[in-house]
């Protein structure tokens, strides 16, 4: 029997990861760790969001009759998180909150508490699989349910961190987690799936930035050279995107879709989004900042990447240099690269560890 800390969010994976857990004899006490609270003005629709995900949460929590608590990390989440979110967008970069808030945050401060606490190990709500391997490592698998697999947000984890968590709902797909909450009664069975920023709740992007970072105009201009319109600032676009443009398109087929943003004039350039577009596919790109979860990689390798959470993962190689930075190099070329997204790199459905594009 095991000790475990499971990190309860007031949805229903990390609640059925619990049950599951009890079910098997452990030892389990639950926590809400809460990052954010309403001290910025932001427009939230309706009550503060984390309010809201305690009560469901501590809900869970009692129905399984497990000791519960609330972590107050608000601190550390607003030095590790909002400050490299708001940095990365000031400087022209597309950032991606969630993988940082994984190895920071719920694997890294609230392992730690839960360490220092004298539990043997933390399990969470991700569809991924830990595989245990003979000479005592562990390797982070794809989620058995290739329509929920989480493991590109925890591609930046760390192999001492991977052996101090647990992924009870990695082996099940959503429907039958869905069938073992109700089945078992749990008070948030049927709640749907948060969406927006890593424990933001429904705070959009935008919203977000507008408290961090002032407007900036400029012109926008397209394919032909020519000025069609302006924008708030470069920092609310990223390379590849089609909506919140602002611009009509020319017919029901082809939109606009941003290719450049250009920070020496403040332009932010558009084309129509069409196949092949050469400004927006792209069979290369540069990546550092790698992070190995197990074996890490060196000279060249042909892997798997996955560029964006939805993406599929395409053939790739990796040719590393001496500073551990690495040229990729695609099978098929690949939308929308965008400076400080996050390259996850696999072997068949082993995640193998992440960088973040140049």
């Amino acid at each position: 029997m095991s000790r475990f800390l499971v990190a309860l969010s007031g949805g229903v994976d990390s609640a059925v990861a619990a049950l599951l857990l009890k079910r098997q004899g452990h030892e389990v006490h639950a926590a809400y760790f809460r990052t954010w609270m309403n001290e910025e003005g932001l427009p939230f629709p309706g009550e503060c969001p984390w309010e809201e995900d305690v009560r469901n949460a501590r809900a869970a929590a009692e129905h399984l009759g497990l000791p519960f608590k609330v972590m107050d990390l608000v601190a550390d989440y607003r030095r590790t998180v909002v400050e490299y979110l708001v940095e990365g967008y000031r400087n022209g970069l597309t950032p991606n909150p969630d993988v940082v808030c994984n190895r920071e945050m719920k694997f890294g401060v609230f392992l730690r508490r839960a360490l220092d606490e004298g539990y043997d190990a933390i399990a969470t709500g991700h569809y991924a699989r830990r595989r245990a391997n003979a000479d005592g490592s562990f390797d982070l698998l794809e989620g058995a349910d290739p329509n929920k697999d989480q493991s590109y947000f925890l591609a930046m984890l760390r192999q001492e961190q991977l052996a101090r968590a647990v992924f009870p709902v990695g082996e099940l797909f959503k429907p039958d987690v869905r069938r073992l909450a109700a089945e078992s009664g749990l008070p948030n069975a049927e709640r749907k799936d948060s969406q927006g920023i890593c424990f933001l709740g429904q705070v959009p992007v935008q919203d977000f930035l507008e408290r961090h970072i002032p407007d900036a105009p400029g012109p926008v201009v397209n394919h032909e050279g020519r000025t069609i319109g302006t924008h708030r600032g470069l920092h609310r676009f990223t390379l590849g995107q089609r909506k919140g443009i602002g611009l009509p398109s020319n017919t029901d087929h082809e939109h606009y879709v941003v290719v450049k943003k250009d920070f020496a004039t403040a332009t932010l350039h558009v084309a129509f989004d069409r196949p092949g577009l050469p400004s927006l596919y792209a069979d290369r790109a540069k990546a550092r900042g790698f992070s190995w979860i197990n074996r890490p990689l060196s000279g060249e390798a042909d892997v798997l990447a996955r560029i964006r959470h939805r993406d599929p993962a395409t053939p790739a190689r990796l040719k590393f240099a001496a500073d551990g930075g690495a040229e990729v190099l695609f099978a098929q070329a690949q939308r929308g690269i965008a400076p400080g997204q996050v390259l996850a790199v696999y072997h068949d459905r082993v995640l193998l560890g992440g960088g973040v594009f140049l």
